[in-house]
């Protein structure tokens, strides 16, 4: 675990937790997330949690980072979590309609999404062309068959 004025950050195998101290992400801070964002994704975390409960102001740049976050993440088949229950950055990161941004309540919920989305990835790597019990393609032999 590593502290920093603004925020906190918790490592394990599955996901990276960036728990945000202040309350507010905006221009003068939002580089901070970007920076930790990019530490983590070089140390190959392509889950990661993003608490911001505290934050109740969020600006554009603030939503650019958060942008950045998730794109990096969903690139690599992972998942990046807001967890806010704060109406106006609820509101405000639903209006910047970021692709793929999962916005959740609580950490908890947090982990077990990326639980799930792991599940969802493991046994979404065997899917292709669907064989049948003869080892062939799979084929529509239509409805005279």
């Amino acid at each position: 675990m590593s502290t920093n004025a603004l925020f906190q950050l918790d490592q394990n195998e599955s996901y990276a937790l960036i728990d945000w101290k202040g309350e507010n992400l905006v221009q003068s801070n939002y580089e901070e997330l970007e920076n930790v964002v990019r530490l983590l994704f070089k140390k190959e975390y392509t889950n990661m949690i993003l608490n911001i409960s505290k934050v109740t102001e969020l600006d554009g740049y603030g939503v650019s980072a958060i942008r950045k976050g998730t794109k990096i993440c969903s690139n690599e088949s992972g998942l990046f979590v807001v967890v806010s229950k704060e109406e106006l950055v609820v509101d405000r990161l639903d209006q910047a309609k970021i692709e793929n941004l999962t916005i959740l309540n609580t950490v908890r919920e947090g982990v077990d999404a990326i639980y799930l989305n792991d599940l969802e990835n493991d046994f979404g790597d065997g899917d292709g062309e669907e064989e049948n019990e003869f080892g062939g393609e799979s084929s529509d032999y239509g409805d005279d068959y």
